[in-house]
């Protein structure tokens, strides 16, 4: 199993992005699929995530209403968009999938998010 984000970038106090995180023999009805952050300095915290069917969201308070978690189920691809963004928003940003069964966590090698004017 891999997976590989893209999207970040610097951008300014205001901005979007859009992260992408896609998977390679992953099947993503099997898993969780979850997008952490990690700032200098700080623990790796959840932002987002979302389940097999699609049907149920859970975001940090930091991020509700400005970040949306989606699945393409045909590119096997996992997206986080991210509006109004702030600097506290910088952070380099993990996709992550955890296996509804097996309970087997695999992440992505990071995105760095710079968030500043």
């Amino acid at each position: 199993v891999q997976l590989v984000e893209s999207g970040g970038g610097l951008v300014q106090p205001g901005g979007t992005l859009r992260l992408s995180c896609t998977a390679s023999r992953l099947t993503f009805s099997y898993y969780l699929m979850s997008w952490f952050r990690q700032a200098p300095g700080k623990e790796r915290e959840l932002v987002a995530a979302i389940t097999s069917t699609g049907g149920t969201t859970n975001y940090a308070d930091s991020v509700k209403g400005r970040f949306t978690i989606s699945n393409d189920d045909a590119k096997n691809t996992n997206y986080l968009q991210m509006n109004s963004l702030k600097p506290e928003d910088t952070a380099v940003y993990y996709c992550n999938a955890r296996g509804r069964f097996s309970g087997i966590n695999y992440w992505g090698k990071g995105t760095l998010v710079t968030v500043s004017s």
